[in-house]
């Protein structure tokens, strides 16, 4: 196979079976679905409210709260209530540890506000009580007709079943690595509680699976045996992937790919935030990886050369970084009175080497004057030069024309 004849991720998708998760489908041959979760305490309606409705205007179609106590729990159909009166109708996703039984059965309002429950069967009950207590709750996910995550992480793995596996492992003739016995430990642990909610009647089409850890082979590992065994929709991400760029790259390196290869029918970035730091960070992320990968377009790509010694001026750094903010903050307008918007391509380069020539590659870009270069910005529009601009007024007049540009090619 040529270099012309390799398939996209498009191309190699996985078959998964497609949950309806209100009115946001996750698999089936549906786009990926990006997902995120809130870090307030859900007890705050306010912060709650405010944080969901931050996280959907950055692009998340899913988010998940945390329901931990009866006061969380209580707060739950306020929260959907106040985002139903702001216009915002992202579906919420219920995270319930240890408790979940109890909340959901306690707090009928609760239960029925929620568009989705996610279940750890590592923590949703221990020895005798685990059977009972996972049952409880896929029996409220059947009373509301509500889908369900069935969500391991090898923080919380079900010990029995990992202490029975190394057991079994340690008699075998050809015993595995500690490490290949978790990872089926793993997924296991997502099969079997899998095949126990459709024995209650919780068909396929309302059960996603994950498999999370913070390891990036590991999780290639990981999702590719449960892919290969299972044709439930995937969840993907790593968990704790870390803070910056650490666990932008780690989140990038291991989902990318598995996303190359078919695998994945939603993901999240699971980014730690700096202190007081902006939680749709992560939304980001994700959108950017499923666009630079060609799988999804979310907003205009800003392409912009990193700079060299002949451009010691910041006027192009600066111009790229209005740019780029410019885009992110327009896009929810832009989405909504421009259909296609998304799939324009911007360049902003700084000097006369490949200045030009990016910018008839780009729809629209402009070649900015480099160190010692005539103060002119030629402006190239669909492939041909449009106009150049000079002066003070450089940064502002580019960002008119890139609004006309946007109004002429993409308005009604």
């Amino acid at each position: 196979m040529t270099a012309d004849e390799q398939m996209s991720p498009q191309d190699v998708r996985r078959d998964a079976v497609g949950v309806d998760v209100a009115g946001v489908v996750v698999g089936g041959g549906a786009p990926i679905v990006v997902q995120s979760m809130t870090n307030t305490d859900t007890a705050d309606i306010d912060a709650t409210v405010t944080q969901v409705a931050a996280l959907a205007r950055a692009g998340s179609e899913l988010v998940r709260i945390t329901v931990d106590r009866d006061e969380a729990a209580k707060a739950v159909p306020h929260i959907r209530d106040r985002l139903r009166t702001r216009g915002e109708k992202v579906p919420l996703v219920g995270d319930f540890h240890y408790n979940g039984h109890t909340l959901l059965a306690d707090h009928p309002a609760c239960a029925e506000a929620l568009d989705k429950y996610r279940i750890n069967p590592g923590n949703v009950g221990f020895k005798k009580k685990k059977d009972g207590q996972f049952s409880a709750i896929v029996e409220k996910a059947l009373e509301y007709n509500k889908p369900v995550r069935i969500g391991v992480n090898w923080g919380s793995l079900d010990q029995e079943l990992l202490t029975h596996l190394m057991n079994e492992n340690a008699n075998s003739a050809n015993p595995k690595t500690a490490r290949a016995v978790t990872h089926e430990a793993i997924v296991q642990s997502a099969l079997l509680s899998a095949a126990r909610a459709e024995e209650l009647g919780l068909a396929a089409d309302r059960v996603i699976l994950s498999a999370k850890v913070s390891a990036v082979q590991d999780l290639i590992a990981v999702y590719r045996m449960l892919a290969a065994r299972s044709k439930n929709a995937l969840h993907l991400g790593l968990t704790e992937a870390g803070m910056g760029s650490k666990g932008i790259v780690a989140s990038t390196a291991a989902m990318g790919v598995l996303l190359q290869e078919g695998i994945g029918d939603t993901i999240r970035v699971s980014l730690t935030p700096e202190p007081g730091g902006d939680r749709t960070v992560e939304v980001q992320v994700a959108q950017e990886i499923l666009q630079t990968m060609g799988l999804r377009s979310f907003v205009p790509i800003v392409a912009a050369c990193p700079g060299c010694g002949r451009t010691t001026s910041t006027v192009f750094q600066e111009l790229a970084r209005d740019v780029q903010t410019m885009v992110r903050e327009r896009m929810p307008d832009w989405k909504a009175r421009y259909p296609g918007v998304e799939t324009l391509n911007l360049a902003v380069m700084g000097c006369i080497v490949n200045g030009p020539g990016e910018s008839k590659h780009a729809d629209i870009g402009i070649s900015l004057p480099g160190t010692g270069e005539q103060p002119a910005a030629p402006v190239f529009i669909d492939g041909k030069k449009a106009m150049t601009l000079r002066g003070a007024t450089i940064a502002d007049d580019f960002k008119k024309v890139l609004e006309e540009y946007i109004e002429q090619r993409f308005g009604s």
